[in-house]
Parts: structure tokens; sequence; C-alpha cells
């Protein structure tokens, strides 16, 4: 070839020769060869030679035929104007997971999509009411409540679907052909059960400092005892392995583990003490003196304390100061209690009554009387749903503290009980004396029947502390001969949020948990009867706000501007013009307002015609009239 090397194309010809163009041609057909055909695969489909194969050639055009092209619309072309748009085209084909999925076999899926959730147990982890509208809402905040909405409805859904892994079931103690489940002692229990839960009752005999307090871990997994003698010790029950044990010389009082089980408050004959896992001590907190209870609200990492003077101090332990301190005004406290559900504390009285505080508030949020004696003992299950008391008088009684604070049901006992609990299903113990009763109910939401109880069991010392081991059906009771540890099936809840409370987590798991509780801390400032108000616009106070600022500043920031004509040429800004234009507007909003009005009246003659033939008009129905004019919701 001329010009050429072995090897290697041409070289180009001079550009104005015929050779030049030919050479074009040629190596642009090169250029165009078809690639070669890949070998298909077993999951392939197969493929129609016509569509492969390929005319040698250059391509050619296609032949025009006499069909009229179908006419574009103003939509396609603006799409292919814009290459870019701001908003991602909607696809009106069904969404992915609808199709046919083809898998490398070749067959489809039998079951496409999401597994589809059970609408009942979505419903039971729904915290929204769609029922409750916002009046006069704007559409952004309309949009932000719809938006809230759908995610809380899908995170339902999840939690529904994710209820189908829990494998655990609660257990329960049932007897043979109607045997009294109350005369069942501990040792059969223990001869029934498998060896791992045998091994979960035990007796510790401490007479020398006894009787001592205890508290268990949120996790579970840790034990905290405290003599009244000075013995302090905790340890991690399940392996029997201590993690300190001290004696601080001085009478304790009570025992609670913080938002860990690496840091411990023992309330001491004189002042409040704080040490870690090491029994090493870390503050003296001498702002709180005299204590004689402890409670730990782990939301808001506030430790609730009670003394002898009366006063009821809350201490923020994330920064290590007094919250507040509320004068109960009502004499020595040694009965305390808090309610899992709003974080509100219950304090018994020496004149029988139950009151219930918050920080946020320097009087009672509620008073309940309870006994015709003085409250021993308050106890508040984790629903926040019952509570229940007992007094000097013999009695034991269960109140709804779901607005009403109405007993529910009561028993005399033949002594008081000095001591109660309610466990994670729903279970009542009570302690009288050296005897421990327990009641059950129908489930976890129903309160317990007081009629029978399920199980008894009596003791080698007076009962001087109670309380049910988290996600165990364990029972911890101390007393004056130390320390036993029951088995009551059935009492806690079998399975454990791992993100949560998790009894296995490692120490690294530990200390990212408390990075992420303290960043999700709630304000004290929250705490109230009903949590579930914060969530909600509060009408009545808004009003009342835009009243007092129409008041201070002598008009309504907010009100609609007077209409002014805009100035127009060639005469049409005259005087006659702009009041007959003012005219215009003003009878077009009376004609809106006679409207309005005439729409409310009919809605109320299709109520009255709508009402029963015997009922009667009552003379407080105005009242219920301007209480739905003003925005508040009355029940009928």
């Amino acid at each position: 070839m001329k010009g050429g090397t072995s090897g290697s194309f041409p070289r180009p010809p001079s550009y104005y020769s015929r050779e030049f163009r030919t050479w074009i041609v040629v190596r642009s057909w090169r250029w165009r060869q078809p690639p070669s055909r890949k070998p298909r695969r077993y999951w392939e489909e197969e493929t129609t030679p016509a569509a492969v194969a390929t005319s040698p050639g250059p391509p050619r055009k296609k032949a025009r035929t006499g069909e009229s092209r179908p006419p574009r619309s103003k939509s396609a072309h603006i799409a292919q104007k814009s290459r870019f748009s701001k908003k991602p085209p909607i696809s009106k084909t069904a969404p992915d997971w609808k199709k046919p999925q083809r898998t490398l076999s070749g067959a489809q899926d039998p079951f496409p999509g999401p597994v589809p959730a059970p609408l009942e147990e979505a419903r039971k982890f729904c915290r929204i009411d769609k029922s409750k509208t916002l009046p006069h809402s704007k559409p952004k905040t309309q949009s932000k409540l719809e938006k809230a909405e759908a995610q809380e409805e899908e995170a339902s859904v999840r939690a529904a679907r994710a209820e189908l892994l829990l494998a655990e079931e609660p257990g329960f103690l049932v007897g043979e052909d109607g045997e009294d489940t109350a005369k069942i002692l501990q040792t059969d229990i223990v001869e029934a059960v498998d060896i791992a839960s045998a091994a979960k009752h035990f007796d510790l005999n401490l007479r020398q400092f006894g009787p001592y307090r205890l508290n268990y871990s949120r996790t579970g997994r840790h034990l905290a005892l405290g003599g009244r003698r000075g013995h302090v010790a905790a340890l991690d029950w399940v392996t029997k392995k201590l993690m300190c044990e001290i004696n601080v010389m001085e009478a304790v009082r009570d025992i609670h583990f913080l938002h860990s089980e690496a840091l411990l408050a023992v309330a001491q004959n004189r002042w409040l003490y704080i040490y870690d896992n090491q029994g090493i001590e870390l503050h003296c907190i001498r702002r709180c003196d005299r204590v004689t209870r402890l409670e730990f609200l782990p939301f808001h990492f506030l430790l609730a304390t009670t003394s002898e003077t009366g006063f009821l101090t809350y201490l923020d332990v994330s920064v290590g100061k007094i919250v507040t301190a509320l004068n109960v005004r009502a004499g020595r406290l040694s009965v305390m209690a808090q309610n899992p559900y709003n974080a509100v504390i219950h304090l018994g009285h020496s004149n029988g009554t139950v009151s219930l505080w918050s920080p946020a508030v320097k009087e009672p949020l509620a008073k309940i009387l309870c006994h015709r004696g003085g409250v021993r003992a308050v106890a508040v299950d984790s629903t926040g749903t019952y509570m229940a008391t007992s007094g000097l008088d013999h009695q034991l009684k269960i109140f709804d503290l779901r607005g009403t604070f109405q007993p529910l049901s009561s028993r005399t006992l033949p002594q008081g009980a000095g001591h109660l609990a309610f466990s994670q299903r729903g279970l009542l113990v009570a302690g009288m004396g050296d005897v421990v009763n327990i009641w059950a109910g129908q489930g976890k939401a129903s309160p317990p029947s007081l009629e029978q109880p399920y199980l008894t069991h009596r003791l080698s010392g007076h009962v001087h502390g109670l309380q049910f081991c988290p996600f165990e059906d364990v029972l911890g009771v101390g007393h004056s001969g130390g320390f036993t540890s029951m088995l009551v099936p059935g009492a806690a809840e079998p399975n454990f949020d791992g993100l949560e409370n998790n009894p296995y987590r490692s120490r690294k798991q530990r200390q990212e948990w408390e990075v992420k509780a303290l960043l999700e801390k709630v304000p004290a400032e929250l705490i109230c009867l009903n949590p579930r108000a914060l969530a909600e616009v509060d009408v009545v106070t808004l009003e009342q706000q835009k009243k007092e600022r129409i008041e201070r500043l002598g008009y309504d920031p907010d009100a609609k501007a007077a209409f002014q004509p805009k100035a127009k040429q060639k005469g049409r800004s005259s005087t006659a013009s702009l009041v007959k234009r003012k005219k215009k507007v003003m009878d077009q909003e009376h004609r809106d307002k006679v409207r309005q009005s005439l729409e409310q009246q009919q809605q109320k003659k299709k109520q009255d015609m709508a009402m029963p033939p015997g009922a009667r008009p009552s003379a407080l129905d105005r009242f219920v009239r301007r209480a739905r004019e003003g925005g508040l919701q009355v029940d009928p």
C-alpha cells in the first residue's frame, strides 16, 4: 500500500484527491461494524435472531409511509424543551414492587411487595388521633401536620410488622383441676422449671445488717442492696458476681440506681451520697438532707428525694444542680412513688390523701382522698392507668388515673400492707408483715383482681422493700433477715428493646447509649398529667394571648387593613369613583357575612330536627353553644 507500514493503517492522502474521499468512506465503515454477539446466560431471555441480526453495510433510513404522525401534546413539548425540571416527573405506572419481579431462575415472586401489617396491631402503636382537627390552620401548618401523621402511621406499621419477630411469650401459673395457685410453694415452682430459671430463686442471709432496701437497674441485670445498719452492696444477680460492697458506718434509708448501673445514689442518715460501681464516693449533696425516699426519672435525668422536713427536691444528675425544692407542707414524707407514664411524683400523707407533683408547678397537680387514716404505701402501674394505695384502715384500693381518680376496687386486709409494687405485666404485690401476697388481672391493660391472690409466700422476716425485676419473672424482697428472690411466672415482659434497655450490652454500648440519652433528655418543665397535651395546640391560651396583645398595643396587628383603592389616571381617580369602589368592596364583605350567618342557621335547624322527639332543650345549652363557638370540644 502507498506510504503504509506493516501492521498500521495507510497514511491519508492529500485533501483534494479522490483517494482521500475513498479512504474516508472505508474508515467510517470499519468503525460502524456491529460488536460481536455475547453468549446468552441461562437466566437471560432468549432473543429472536431477527432482533439481533443486522444487515451488512451502513444503516439505512426508514422508508416513509402514508401514515400520519400522532399529534404532539403541549406537555410533551414542554418536557422536551426543558431538560432539567424543578419537580421530578410523576410516574403513572405501577410501582416497582407491584410489577412481577423475575429471579435468576426465571420464576416470579408469588408475594410481591412489603409484608402486610395487621390493622389492629398498627392501631395499638399509633399515637396520633386523626379525629381532632386544628381550627383555622394555615396551609403550611396543615402540610406539616399531614407529614407528621404520615410518618407516625408508617412508624406504627413498621412496629406492628416487627412484632411478628418477638418469639418470646409471657408465661403464667395455672392450677390443675381447679387447684388454688396461692397454695403452690416456691419449692414446687423451682422443681417444675428448668435449671436456668431455678437458679434465679435464692436467699441471702444478712441478719447482721438488716432490714434491707433494694433496687434493680433498668436493664434488670444488676441489684443494689442497702441495709439499715450501713451495709451497701451492688452485684450482677444473674451471675452472682459482686461489683462492690462497703459499709458507710451510717444508717441507710434508701438506695437507688441512676440512669445506669455505674452510678448509685444512697440516702444516708444525714445527707445524700453518690457512689460508682466500685464503691468509691463521688459526691456528697448536702442540700438534700434527712432524705427518706428516692425515685429516679430516667428520661429527665432527675433524682427526686423526700425528706423528714417535708420538702420534695428534684436534682438534675446530668449537670449536678437542684432544679426545684417544693415545700409540700404536709409533715414528714416517707411514702413516694412515680408514674412511669408521665413522670409525675405521687406522695402519700398522714391525713389519708395522695398528692401529685410536678417540678414545673409549685402546687400539687391533684389531690386524692384515698383512706380514712394515713397512707402507708403507693404504687403506679407501668401504663400510668391504675394506682394502688394502702392505709392504716387496713384497706387496699385501686384507683383510675384517667381523669376520674375514682376507686375501682377495694379489699380489707387482715393486716395493713406496708409496701406495694406493680410488675410490667400488671401484677400487684403487697407486703404485710412477713407475708407477701400477689394479685393478677386479666392482662396488662386491666386492673388486678383483689378477690383471690395469685401467689402467697412467707418470709423469714418482716418486709422492708419490694420490687419486680424488669424482663424477668422474679420478685425481689428485702426484709429484716436479708434478701429473697422469688419466682413469679408471668410478671415481666418477655421481650426487651435492645436499643433502650439491653441486659447484655457491653461497656462500649452503654457509653453510646448514655450519650444518646443525654442528647434526648426531656426538660423538667414538660412534666404534666397528660403528656399528649404537649403535641396539641392550646387554642384557649392562644386566644387569650391575642387579646392581651391587642390591649397592650391598642390595635390588632393581625387585623385586615382597610381597603384603599389604587390611584388611576385619565380621570378615573375622582372622588366619586373612589367612593364607588370602596362601597363595592364593603358590599361584597357584607354579603359574605350574611351568607355565613345563613349557613350557620341552616346547620342549626338541621341539628334541631335531628334531635329525638322526646328530648327537650335545656337552659344549659347556651353554655355548650358558647364553648363550641370558642373552639372548645364538649362531650355530649
